[in-house]
């Protein structure tokens, strides 16, 4: 670890705008194996906008979890969770913002981290598959969402929330899980493309089951992007667009576990969380899940 410290308010203890509160001496992005990299942007959104407060409500609640995950039976944060500043959000439009998440992602994992995207809209994610899949041939992704997002284009736009799959299938092949609302278009596309997609009822039984048949269809190098509507709007309500008949925390964390045991995780995102849309349960449930994810990751 550094050994680079605060001194400036003497010895009290402080907070640190990191997530899981990590202190400079532990935020070192040279040692870190795992970087954290806020991205809070929801331009395209077009129904209930902020997702781009998502980020900074996820580090908030971060800094009350505890390091040691009694699940994995460790402290997962010994690894080294460096958090980034933001990355600015370029109004441009939403196919230059893609590209400059592409630039910073592929910047961090050309130095073997672990990227952890916090979103923002899911648009976020095509920038970061774009990045793993000029390092891994073999990149596959899965895609947690109550919505297929495999428009071609939706309200003018081929690079907004509801085409996000589609652009990364024209990447690396994708694993859609959780999916529970969808248009024609969309049912057409899978159909002709044969994507596997499990359509989500809630209290499945066979969530096991699903788990291995999904793991199974993922090469080694994986990219995973969560879209936080995937839950149940009893689990996390602050969400854009929500959907009920939706995925249970242990079906979610069973789903990544079984996966992370079998397949290498390169990077993954968690996008659309709202603050404003639901009680702060959405964020510290975005925070744990994350957190979780570093750990499956990591071993």
């Amino acid at each position: 670890m550094s050994d680079i410290r605060y001194d400036w308010l003497g010895d009290v203890p402080l907070q640190w705008p990191n997530f899981l509160d990590t202190p400079p001496e532990e935020n070192d992005p040279e040692s870190a194996r795992v970087f954290v990299i806020p991205v809070p942007y929801d331009s395209t959104t077009s129904f209930r906008g902020g997702a781009r407060e998502g980020p900074d409500a996820i580090i908030k609640a971060s800094r009350l979890l505890e390091d040691y995950d009694h699940e994995l039976g460790r402290d997962v944060s010994i690894v080294g969770i460096h958090t980034t500043p933001e990355i600015a959000p370029d109004v441009s439009g939403p196919e230059a913002m893609v590209e400059r998440i592409r630039r910073a992602v592929s910047s961090a994992a050309s130095h073997g981290k672990l990227v952890a995207l916090l979103g923002g809209e899911h648009t976020i994610a095509i920038g970061a598959v774009q990045a793993f899949k000029e390092r891994h041939d073999d990149l596959s992704v899965l895609y947690l969402d109550a919505h297929a997002d495999l428009r071609d284009e939706y309200m003018g736009a081929r690079w907004g929330h509801a085409c996000v799959a589609r652009r990364i299938c024209e990447v690396a092949p994708i694993v859609q899980v959780g999916v529970r609302s969808l248009s024609e278009e969309e049912n057409d596309f899978i159909q002709s493309q044969g994507i596997p997609v499990y359509f989500w009822r809630s209290g499945s039984s066979d969530v096991e089951d699903i788990a291995q048949s999904v793991g199974d269809q993922l090469t080694r190098h994986v990219y995973i992007s969560i879209d936080m509507d995937v839950f149940d709007p009893a689990v996390v309500s602050a969400v854009g667009t929500p959907e009920p008949g939706g995925m249970l925390w242990h079906e979610v964390t069973s789903l990544l576990r079984t996966v992370a045991e079998g397949r290498e995780i390169v990077g993954f995102d968690i996008s659309e969380l709202s603050p404003p849309e639901g009680p702060t349960a959405g964020a510290f449930t975005a925070a744990r899940l994350a957190y979780k994810l570093m750990g499956y990751s990591i071993r």
